[in-house]
């Protein structure tokens, strides 16, 4: 099922989540356990990463069609301009069409490690809307498209404003849902929605979360994602010691509460970021279920 149907046709919010393809014998033997823990739950979507660079594109494309097969459940492979010509960008679109893709979250990248600016690929493209418009201009209506938000601004354009007007022309090119980058104060989120309907964005505006349980682990992420943890969970979280048990079952806590005062609010639905890890995923469904059914 394609994005638009699913949000459309939803009788209430749309649970999705995030995983990446395991490097390892021992990633992809935690990672069937994990996703036999959350499939027990009401997914109405799972999205796949891959790696800096494309590094584990082809990985991805194998979860994304095994996910599928084994869950029965809509499963979406990502894809960046990082180091993509638009002849990679063909072929990895053709084979996941191939494969049964009917989505695809389409982003520019961060760039690789070691580098501070993004440079793209000879015949690739600086942009996620020049991606949106090269994929509707290939595949039209075969796949329907996904892109990033910012509800703090882009790391790179922290004027709101500005990151709002480049959200609006990748909807115009053809994108039909949003996904948040992670944050933690919700006002960020609700000011950020605000504004972009009133800038004319009328898809449906989904917040990404990542619920934290190691906080150097996500202090390490917000600072290289321009994201920001507000100073009283930061305080509650540095008071445990870092990712023991009661920092974890207070981050979770602290997600829970967050989430379930968005679902009050109208969102369409959340989108965990899991890290591979079913733990604090399992711990917000079952606190928030009665949302999904």
């Amino acid at each position: 099922m394609q994005f638009k149907a699913i949000y459309r046709t939803a009788q209430h919010p749309i649970l999705s989540i995030e995983l990446f393809p395991p490097k390892t014998e021992k990633g992809r033997a935690h990672l069937e356990k994990e996703l036999a823990q959350l499939m027990q739950h009401q997914v109405g979507f799972v999205s796949v990463t891959y790696g800096a660079g494309g590094s584990t594109q082809n990985n991805t494309l194998d979860l994304v069609k095994r996910i599928r097969a084994q869950y029965g459940v809509t499963t979406v492979p990502h894809f960046t301009c990082v180091g993509a010509s638009r002849q990679s960008i063909l072929a990895y679109a053709n084979r996941a069409i191939a494969e049964g893709a009917e989505n695809m979250v389409a982003l520019r990248g961060d760039p690789p490690r070691g580098q501070t600016t993004f440079v793209p690929a000879p015949d690739g493209f600086r942009y996620a809307y020049q991606l949106v418009v090269f994929l509707k201009e290939r595949f039209g209506d075969r796949l329907s498209l996904a892109v990033a938000g910012y509800p703090e601004g882009h790391v790179e354009t922290r004027d709101l404003a500005t990151s709002i007007e480049h959200l609006k022309i990748k909807v115009d090119a053809g994108a039909d849902l949003v996904i948040t980058q992670l944050f933690y104060d919700n006002a960020d989120f609700f000011r950020f929605r605000d504004m972009a309907v009133k800038a004319g964005i009328n898809v449906p505006i989904v917040p990404g979360l990542l619920p934290i349980t190691k906080y150097s682990q996500i202090d390490r992420i917000t600072k290289l994602c321009g994201a920001s943890i507000p100073a009283d969970l930061t305080k509650l979280l540095l008071s445990f010691e870092d990712g023991s048990p009661d920092q974890q079952m207070a981050g979770i806590a602290a997600a829970i509460d967050q989430a379930g005062e968005l679902l009050e609010n109208d969102v369409p639905g959340i989108h965990i970021f899991t890290l591979n890890n079913s733990f604090a995923t399992a711990h917000m469904v079952e606190a928030l279920g009665h949302y999904f059914e």
